[in-house]
């Protein structure tokens, strides 16, 4: 670590083998821009897809190399769980030096009340997403789909893929972004802090008046096309883009 204290914040980077250039893009990042941070938050939807914390692969592994790589250099990991990532699991994280986060967290950030999210459950007015969300959450069906063999929970999660992805088809753009009265009451509920999520890839810092306080949202960047991070300190937070790296030619 160097410099001003400050932590970084990223969210919905949706690694998979079919996007390589992201996953360098990640690699990077990790190598350079996190190693100066004091902790790197990732909030949510790490990957595009995890049926079990048993499903190595290639990417897998080196994303757990990587983050441990970071959190052994002294930098603090911590990782929410997203609506694609929801069952990444404790094995994960120790294996990857990572803390999990419960959704929401609430932290004092250099002085500054932050409530973090990944931001899904801000989008009320997605009546048939939050009705498949708290099926998949729900311990029981958890415990059930892992029971499955991998081959089968890797079919279920395309078959779910596929509905998401068509169901979006007939939801218009306001329906899947936040819900304007649901995002007041949560800041009411904790307090006026300032609040940071992911979630819906619309990457904005909005000022919000609520009951005589000043309350500012941040939404993060996703990581479909290039990346990047919010960047925290004492004085404030910024946001930061990244573009990816020219692949290597060897």
């Amino acid at each position: 670590m160097s410099g001003i204290p400050h932590s970084l914040f990223i969210s919905d980077l949706h690694l998979c083998e079919s996007r390589p250039q992201i996953s360098r893009l990640f690699f990077d990042f990790l190598r350079t821009h996190a190693r100066n941070a004091e902790a790197l938050y990732i909030l949510g939807d790490l990957f595009e897809s995890w049926v079990g914390d048993d499903d190595e692969t290639s990417l897998s592994r080196s994303v757990v190399e990587a983050l441990r790589s970071l959190s052994d250099s002294g930098v603090a990991v911590y990782l929410m769980h997203g609506n694609r990532d929801f069952l990444l699991a404790r094995p994960f994280a120790d294996a990857s030096g990572a803390r999990l986060l419960a959704d929401p967290t609430m932290m004092d950030l250099y002085g500054q009340p932050t409530l973090l999210m990944h931001g899904d459950t801000l989008c009320t007015d997605d009546t048939a997403y939050l009705a498949f969300r708290a099926q998949v959450r729900d311990p029981a069906w958890q415990v059930g789909f892992l029971a499955q063999p991998l081959a089968k929970r890797h079919v279920m999660a395309q078959q779910a893929r596929n509905q998401s992805e068509q169901a979006k088809q007939g939801k218009t753009a306001a329906i899947m972004d936040v819900n304007q009265q649901a995002v007041i009451e949560i800041l009411r509920e904790y307090a006026y802090p300032r609040l940071i999520h992911g979630h819906t890839h619309r990457p904005a810092r909005h000022l919000l008046q609520i009951d005589g306080h000043t309350c500012e949202r941040w939404v993060l960047q996703d990581w479909y096309e290039s990346g990047g991070y919010l960047r925290c300190d004492a004085a404030g937070c910024s946001a930061h883009s990244l573009t990816c790296p020219e692949p290597d030619p060897r």
